[in-house]
């Protein structure tokens, strides 16, 4: 009787030491289930940033809602600075159903370069998977010039101001118009992209007017050489042709400055 009480409490601390064991190895076991995850962004084409997430660490809660946080890495991996970007992370349980949502803002991320930080978020259930996402921007600030600086620009038909100008453009296809006194009026088509950057610039180059300008009052623009000019009448030569117009029918005439001629 003596042999068998005393046996009872060494099994007991031998089956105590293997459930000990045994919890230490599946809390081993579910860390190594548990890798770093990475997401890159945007999820097709070139990869522009690549976020790494540690183990989400549940800090407390109450229920089903607890708060986790997790120790992330952002790799700007283009060549150009990220001036601003804001991310929402959903994070998803094993059956894929969202039970969460943060959000990830960086700032004047450089080319190449990796930031680290730490970001803390609730959610209802035991985090398994995560996603980036973000919406376009609503507009990105550009710096617009010409050369020479000084041109009145317009912008998908409205008068912006004057180069050099910084300007807010929304996502999608633009037309820059430029036009200066003394140079030819030009145009120049602007795309937008959500992977696009703030503070990009564009820059046009104005070339010397070859002709002058005659702007009619119905809004056409004519280049040409000026040839007569009298109370009642205009005459321009316009690809070797002269053309007579009322003067009623004239809004502005622009002369190009042009060496003086020789006797």
């Amino acid at each position: 009787m003596k042999t068998t009480a005393l046996l009872a409490p060494i099994l007991w601390r031998r089956v105590s030491i293997s459930i000990l064991i045994l919890c230490v190895a599946c809390s081993w076991l579910v860390a190594k289930d548990q890798p770093p995850q990475v997401v890159s962004w945007p999820d097709s084409g070139q990869t522009i940033l690549r976020f790494t997430f540690s183990k989400f660490k549940d800090i407390g809660g109450i229920g089903k809602e607890h708060t986790y946080i997790t120790d992330v890495t952002a790799d700007n991996l283009s060549d150009k600075t990220i001036g601003g970007a804001s991310f929402s992370l959903y994070v998803f349980d094993k059956s894929k159903a969202r039970i969460g949502e943060g959000y990830i803002n960086l700032s004047n991320v450089t080319a190449s370069q990796t930031v680290k930080f730490q970001m803390t978020l609730s959610a209802s259930g035991i985090p398994s998977s995560v996603a980036v996402v973000t919406s376009a921007p609503r507009s990105v600030s550009i710096t617009v010039n010409s050369v020479p600086q000084g041109a009145v620009f317009k912008m998908d038909g409205r008068e912006v101001g004057t180069t050099p100008k910084i300007i807010d453009v929304v996502i999608g296809k633009h037309m820059l118009e430029f036009e200066k006194e003394g140079f030819n009026s030009g145009k120049f088509p602007l795309e937008i992209t959500s992977r696009d950057a703030s503070g990009g610039s564009v820059s046009y180059e104005l070339g010397t007017a070859a002709h002058d300008t005659i702007e009619l009052r119905d809004g056409s623009v004519l280049s040409g050489d000026l040839v007569s000019l009298s109370g009642m009448q205009v005459q321009v030569r316009i690809g070797g042709n002269t053309q007579t117009f009322d003067r009623n029918q004239v809004k502005r005439i622009l002369l190009t400055e042009r060496e003086p001629a020789s006797n």
